[in-house]
């Protein structure tokens, strides 16, 4: 059973059947719409509340440092990402990779791990998007009925109709095709950075030099108050530790990582790109570059402009300008990250879809699911389905307790690609490699013991309910998958028809 358990596929098997002509995606994507796609999923509420949360809880304005030290170890997994999306351009991300070095059933667990983190992400960014218009709705004097609401902390039970709407509305964008995708995305992101542009030159003009003194503070102040814990962080992570000096800097680093996650979500477009080889290094490394950079001015500019020991921990930006005399940037920034979490939304609803897909190509999932659009080139049905799950998710489930989810099925992705570098390396010398990891293997073992190290962070309800998902997960494969899969049925991808 165990031959049968790690059978792997085949690279050039798995391009072969990008090319089965009821199987294949449209090639319309570009080295700056993958970075495009990066920024956008990026960039988020992240970068409008993380700063405020860490700067208070653990690093002070040396929160500077710990996105520097957070985009350092992304920066790991991304070349581990950029050197298999460049030689597996395969939807599927690492679901692909698996399948190419680890196995089958390694492959599974991956694949069904990332349905899970895309679905719970795109449904949590989801509500908190309509929370940020219910709030601009608000200030402009109207207010949703409560029952079609369903803000965090309500007493009334309702359907969260704007979450709901927009799931729905990204999922028939992503139907229509790729190169609408891209362009809305490029449309969202031009907006969105403009906002985190003008709230860093702004706010440039604000600083005041005596902030930053102490830089890197050795211990919480008695100003910072009794409870530090924001509702941002107990959403996402669970958790919200408090220390200071140097390794405040790194406890904050574990915290703000979370706000790099989705660069890992542009190698699922790779099939769908004109020149992977060339063009998914770019996207992945690139975006990650500029959201870094974007991150680190943000953060030196609000603790110049406030004291990081009055920073607000739900809108630090916002109310620092409060702070500075400036309320009319409080609308201004709720308006970008309102923007922003739209393209955030429809990213991580790509993500899922493309694995969804690639598992039903391979057999895993039902073969249904596999075909494209005829017109659209799109995995429609897929898109369809999980849409439609994902906006009824979105509107009844708070998820306050499942959001953290997310973060253990990135991290647990990092790792499985980095290893996958490590074993194709050995295992496959001859294929050819346009983008190369440096320092293999130093730099996939840096990248595991990173993603461990912040894995081991999360709290322990995160790991039992991540372990009954796996579970979950095993029996499916077991039922159904491991017989049905086309390697196990010894299937060839069918011919590509030619179409001159």
């Amino acid at each position: 059973m165990s031959s049968t358990l790690f059978r792997t596929k085949k690279v050039e098997q798995s391009i072969r059947d990008t090319e089965e002509p009821e199987h294949a995606l449209k090639k319309s994507l570009s080295a700056l719409d993958l970075t495009v796609f990066g920024v956008g999923v990026i960039i988020g509420t992240g970068i409008f509340v993380l700063t405020g949360t860490v700067a208070k809880n653990n690093a002070g304005p040396a929160v500077a440092l710990a996105f520097v030290a957070a985009g350092i170890a992304c920066a790991l997994a991304a070349l581990c990402y950029a050197e298999f999306a460049s030689t597996v351009p395969v939807a599927g991300s690492a679901y692909t990779f698996s399948y190419a070095s680890l196995g089958e059933l390694p492959a599974w667990i991956i694949g069904w791990d990332l349905v899970l983190e895309f679905a719970l992400g795109t449904a949590v960014v989801a509500v908190g998007w309509s929370g940020y218009i219910q709030s601009l709705m608000e200030n402009a004097g109207w207010t949703m009925p409560a029952a079609l609401g369903s803000r965090e902390g309500s007493d009334v039970f309702g359907f969260d109709i704007l979450a709901a709407v927009l799931v729905l509305v990204l999922t028939g964008i992503l139907v229509l095709g790729m190169k609408l995708s891209a362009r809305v995305t490029s449309v969202v992101v031009a907006i969105k950075v403009t906002v985190v542009l003008v709230v860093i030159i702004a706010g440039a003009f604000l600083i005041k030099g005596d902030n930053y003194d102490p830089f890197i503070p050795k211990s919480k102040p008695v100003e910072a108050g009794a409870s530090l814990d924001s509702p941002l962080i107990q959403l996402m992570f669970g958790w919200a530790p408090s220390n200071f000096g140097v390794m405040g800097i790194f406890t904050a680093a574990s915290v703000v990582f979370f706000a790099f996650i989705g660069f890992d979500v542009v190698a699922t477009a790779a099939e769908e790109t004109r020149n992977p080889q060339r063009d998914m290094p770019r996207g992945i490394i690139g975006s990650l570059i500029i959201c870094t950079t974007l991150y680190v001015l943000v953060s030196i500019v609000v603790t110049g402009m406030q004291n990081y020991t009055r920073l607000s921990i739900d809108a630090p930006l916002a109310d620092a300008f409060k702070a500075t005399g400036h309320p009319w940037f409080a609308g201004f920034i709720s308006f970008g990250a309102a923007v922003g979490l739209t393209t955030v939304c429809m990213i991580l609803l790509l993500g899922q879809t493309r694995v969804f897909f690639a598992m039903s190509r391979d057999g895993l999932l039902p073969r249904f699911f596999s075909h494209v659009h005829p017109r659209f080139k799109t995995p429609h049905r897929p898109t369809i389905l999980l849409g439609v799950i994902i906006a009824i998710l979105a509107g009844f489930t708070p998820l306050t307790e499942l959001a953290a989810l997310v973060n253990i099925g990135t991290l647990f992705a990092f790792v499985v690609v980095a290893i996958g570098v490590i074993i194709l390396r050995r295992t496959r010398p001859d294929l050819p490699r346009s983008f190369r990891t440096p320092w293999v293997p130093v730099i996939p073992i840096l990248s595991v013991c990173a993603s461990l190290w912040l894995m081991i962070n999360l709290p322990a309800e995160t790991w039992v309910r991540f372990g009954i998902w796996m579970a979950a997960g095993f029996l499916l494969y077991f039922a159904y998958g491991r017989t049905h899969s086309r390697l196990a049925k010894g299937e060839e991808p069918a011919a590509p028809v030619d179409q001159r």
